[in-house]
């Protein structure tokens, strides 16, 4: 994908709204007259295509897997499990919100924007807002990040402030209420560039809220060599105090071929 998008279009296809499956049938003939008939076409459709099937083969085997547990433990049961681990995560995150004071941070990036965040901490309701008011507009380089890639960023990042070992799920975020002006490089339209939104402002977004929290430092260093599946990132390779008691964390792990590389906790 080229690095100078100024559209989403020319980053690669868009599908909107195409019928993948249909009465149970792959559509591949006419997924791959999507896929090349395009100004900018895949350029390894084979491979895009056995990517889309083992997606659905996956998702067909959670379907088998949910039905398995349904058939043993009953639909009541399993649903009343589902909204356990989200009351928990709920909770979990409220009381990291107990802890936390009002708070703001300027993020400046090097392609010249400025990623602003306040976090407002409401005591009594235990609950949060994260206001990315004030973030520069949307760019004409390919730096936005989709709305949902902000609000992911805020998931994890009070997900990681949490000390149990919860799942990720969506009880995270009952209590924190995420505001991002329309419009903004957080939240672009149509038809705003993102390639680089996904993996390098996301981070700039949570390197913001963790200074805005006080609890983690920051840094940053990409490497993938040409012509290999690889893609190396080591970010915020931090002091964590925040609990009291240093913590040293690495993130991000993209694909199987180069592993996360496992915490340390002194």
């Amino acid at each position: 994908m080229t690095p100078l998008a100024t559209t989403v279009d020319e980053e690669g296809v868009l599908f909107d709204n195409f019928m993948l499956v249909d009465q149970g049938e792959f559509r591949e003939e006419a997924l791959v007259e999507l896929l090349t008939n395009h100004k900018y076409p895949v350029r390894n459709v084979h491979q895009n295509v056995a990517d889309l099937k083992a997606q659905i083969a996956a998702n067909e085997k959670g379907v088998q897997e949910l039905r398995k547990m349904t058939d043993h433990f009953g639909l009541e049961t399993v649903q009343a499990y589902m909204g356990h681990v989200q009351d928990n995560a709920e909770e979990s995150v409220r009381r990291v919100i107990e802890a936390l004071a009002d708070s703001t941070y300027e993020y400046p990036t090097d392609q010249g924007s400025t990623i602003k965040v306040k976090i407002t901490v409401d005591k009594e309701k235990r609950e949060a807002t994260v206001d990315f008011s004030g973030t520069s507009e949307m760019k004409p380089n390919n730096f936005n990040a989709p709305e949902p890639v902000t609000r992911a960023a805020v998931l994890y990042c009070f997900r990681v402030m949490v000390e149990g070992h919860i799942p990720m799920n969506a009880g995270c975020l009952r209590p924190i209420n995420i505001v991002v002006p329309e419009g903004s490089m957080l939240r672009p339209h149509y038809p705003a560039a993102v390639v680089a939104g996904n993996v390098e402002t996301s981070q700039h977004i949570t390197n913001a809220l963790f200074a805005a929290l006080g609890a983690m430092a920051n840094s940053q260093v990409h490497e993938q060599p040409d012509l290999r599946q690889r893609h190396l990132s080591v970010l915020r390779d931090p002091v964590l105090r925040f609990s009291g008691r240093p913590r040293l964390q690495r993130h991000r792990r993209r694909s199987r071929s180069h592993d996360q590389l496992p915490p340390h906790r002194p």
